[in-house]
């Protein structure tokens, strides 16, 4: 045995995790080796723990035995189950941050006239309603092509379309949330100008938006309204001609680094994600917490069976927000036949994560060990500065959408399987959980929290790094998945209600 292969998290823990690819007679303990292959990052057993006895994993339950587990078992699909989902164990209470954090951190900022901060200058192209989208796509094909060589100033036109916007009734989830979405962008501090384009007969009226600009200059119109698709078209490239040479003016300055708003992202994670990746990233967001800054936790069902450890740091009143997010989501989903534990997914179990609750105890450590100071709706902004849960689905795409509509000037997302991801206008840092994902996938990764594995590098060594990734990004060095061209097609609003 030699340190590298396994990881054991806590001294109560009934399993380790596999650094490496262990054979079947290995040794992981004082008399434990192996009784079957075990993959990295994939559960093994220390101890025996009887058929309906609770795992744990992270010092906290992670679900219950289905069968008689023996010391050196693999532990996954066939002997780990969710269970009831009821056991817990205590959290901690003290909520700690970072000591070396620098107070007075920086970054090279755009300041916009209602004071908020962006991290990039992009023009949006805004449809109102699916109807208009492809128009909305010419119009920013033809404006990169035509328009932006002229004025360097700006990062470019991002057409943000979608699939809503009619078929539904005027008041309820669905539209608020879309409406709350679409605002969200159009006021975002990452965009210097914005179109919004309709098509005029849609639920989803343009005249909505009338105060989405005040942050930086929105003008709209309808397709009805002007001729038609080339005219609208024509209509918009004269527009942007304007808001173009004004939001080419903008000039970076530096900024406090607590004008910030990070998104805080998990997808195609793996085993080792709740042991690198996202406890780096929580190590860079406590850093980011004492300069100020806000960071929003979010994917409220991929925190299910972890609430505890984010409630045990947060006012009464903030815990019951959370709560009944919790308590929303499972009459949600069981109104659909489905439950929490339907996650995680065939990528998650393949890098060895078998339950929700082992997955959610893994995902809230990107939120570090700061106080959660505000629960907030679907894209909505809110007025705290420190750690901030927004409610959304697990799903990647509508998730961060979620995030930059609440003001996110920045997402960093971690990932052990390889997920792509950007999300203009905000720029996207990915960072891997382990050194094998970031060699393979070179191109896409930011960051390689692999070193931890090996003990190379501390948890607070690569939260160090990640933030001063933070800070240069926020300041302009491009991501892996901006220079690739990501973000035109991960705007993704939540879709909540019934099409009709």
């Amino acid at each position: 045995m030699t340190p590298r292969d396994v990881v054991i998290l806590s001294a109560e823990d009934d399993v380790a995790v596999a650094v490496r690819a262990l054979p079947v007679g290995h040794p992981i303990a004082a008399e434990v080796t192996t009784t079957a292959p075990i993959p990295a990052g994939h559960k093994v057993a220390l101890t025996a723990v009887s058929a309906g006895a609770p795992v744990v994993k992270y010092g906290q339950v992670i679900g219950e035995a289905l069968v008689d587990i023996r010391p050196g078992d693999h532990v996954h699909v066939d002997n780990l189950g969710f269970g009831g989902g009821t056991l817990r164990r205590s959290a901690a209470t003290g909520a700690t941050r970072a000591a070396t954090t620098d107070g007075a951190a920086e970054f090279l900022g755009y300041r916009r006239r209602d004071g908020r901060v962006g991290t990039r200058n992009w023009i949006g192209v805004v449809a109102s309603v699916n109807c208009s989208t492809t128009v909305c796509r010419k119009i920013a094909e033809i404006a990169e092509r035509e328009i932006l060589p002229r004025f360097p100033g700006i990062d470019g036109f991002v057409p943000i379309v979608h699939g809503q916007g009619c078929g539904s009734t005027s008041s309820g989830d669905g539209p608020a949330i879309l409406k709350r979405t679409l605002a969200g962008y159009l006021g975002h501090p990452n965009f210097g100008a914005s179109l919004l384009v309709g098509l005029g007969c849609e639920v989803n009226q343009i005249a909505l938006y009338a105060a989405a600009g005040r942050g930086a200059p929105v003008t709209s119109f309808n397709i009805q309204d002007v001729g038609g698709s080339r005219a609208a078209v024509e209509t918009a490239l004269a527009r942007l001609e304007e808001l173009a040479a004004e939001a080419s003016t903008a000039r970076r300055e530096p900024c406090s680094a607590s004008e910030l708003v990070v998104g805080l992202q998990c997808g195609g994670s793996d085993g080792f994600s709740g042991i690198t990746a996202n406890p780096a990233l929580g190590a860079a967001v406590d850093r980011l917490v004492a300069a100020g800054g806000t960071a929003y936790l979010s994917e409220t069902p991929e925190i299910w069976g972890a609430e505890h450890l984010l409630t045990a740091r947060a006012e009464p009143e903030v815990a019951a927000k959370l709560q009944a997010r919790l308590d929303w989501w499972r009459t949600y989903v069981a109104s659909t036949g489905a439950s929490l534990d339907n996650n995680p997914s065939p990528g998650n179990k393949r890098g060895g994560l078998t339950t929700i609750l082992e997955k959610s105890l893994g995902a809230v450590a990107k939120g570090g060990r700061s106080r959660l100071v505000d629960v907030v709706e679907y894209g909505a902004r809110t007025t705290a500065h420190g750690l901030v849960f927004m409610d959304t689905p697990g799903y990647d795409p509508v998730s961060a959408t979620g995030q930059v509509a609440g003001g996110a000037n920045l997402v960093v997302f971690t990932t052990g399987r390889g997920a792509c991801f950007g999300c203009r206008p905000a720029p996207s840092l990915k960072v891997s959980s382990n050194s094998d994902l970031a060699r393979r996938m070179a191109e896409d990764i930011d960051v390689d929290a692999g070193a931890i594995l090996d003990g190379s590098a501390s948890v607070e060594d690569v939260g160090e790094t990640i933030w001063r990734r933070i800070l240069a990004t926020a300041s302009g060095t491009p991501t892996k998945s901006e220079t690739f061209g990501y973000g035109d097609d991960e705007f993704v609003p939540w879709h909540v209600g019934a099409v009709l």
